[in-house]
């Protein structure tokens, strides 16, 4: 599903990823950890194609979508690639269901069409009847939720995660860990998830260290 091949990155002069590479198959939960300031966010965000490296191909379902236009690959992006972030990034002026549909409707679907998906997605997810509230009227775990079915909502090819327990009490992140492998098994969803939290990362199929600019099987 995924592979990226001699990734290499810089900040000026701070060279960041000196040159890794990693395959991800379908349906594989894939986990990244290291000390802060490794890079795994840097690396995460060239796998979703959020930024360019410095030289280096991704192949995401054997297409390379960085020798795309940036409208081409925006488009890409929203079709085949689904973000979790630890902040939920949810729009505060709308609805759970608004938020949750935003990728759909850039997509071009109709709002009806978008919001059976979400509320599909939602009965799953079982924040159903959270649908109207906005998000500050959510719990965090809750906001989580909301913004997992935002990422689903086009049936992604793979999702990527940075961090996204960091925000979480202890009980709604084992409850986030185990909806990561709900979800693979209802959906065959492949994930690549950055974390600190090493229960998470353990549970993964595999577990990457991000070490002096490279990725390291553990």
């Amino acid at each position: 599903m995924l592979r990226a091949e001699n990734i290499i990155h810089s900040f000026n002069d701070l060279k960041v990823l000196k040159g890794v590479s990693l395959e991800v198959k379908a349906s594989e939960i894939v986990s990244i950890v290291g000390s802060s300031g490794a890079g795994k966010t840097t690396l995460l965000q060239i796998l979703g194609t959020l930024e360019r490296p410095n030289s280096g191909k991704i192949f995401i379902d054997n297409v390379n979508p960085l020798e795309f236009s940036e409208k081409k690959l925006s488009a890409f992006r929203n079709q085949h690639i689904g973000f979790i972030f630890q902040f939920h990034q949810l729009l505060p002026e709308f609805s759970a269901l608004e938020n949750a549909i935003i990728p759909s409707l850039i997509k071009g679907e109709s709002i009806s069409e978008a919001s059976k998906r979400a509320e599909e997605l939602f009965e799953i997810l079982g924040v159903s009847d959270r649908k109207k509230h906005k998000p500050s009227e959510l719990s965090g775990g809750e906001q989580q939720r909301i913004s997992i079915a935002r990422s689903l909502i086009n049936s992604p090819k793979i999702i990527f995660a940075d961090e996204p327990s960091g925000n979480l009490d202890s009980m709604n992140a084992n409850e986030l860990h185990k909806l990561f492998f709900d979800l693979r098994e209802q959906f065959k969803q492949t994930f690549v998830i950055v974390t600190h939290n090493e229960i998470l990362a353990d549970k993964a199929d595999r577990k990457l260290v991000m070490q002096d600019g490279f990725l390291i099987s553990n």
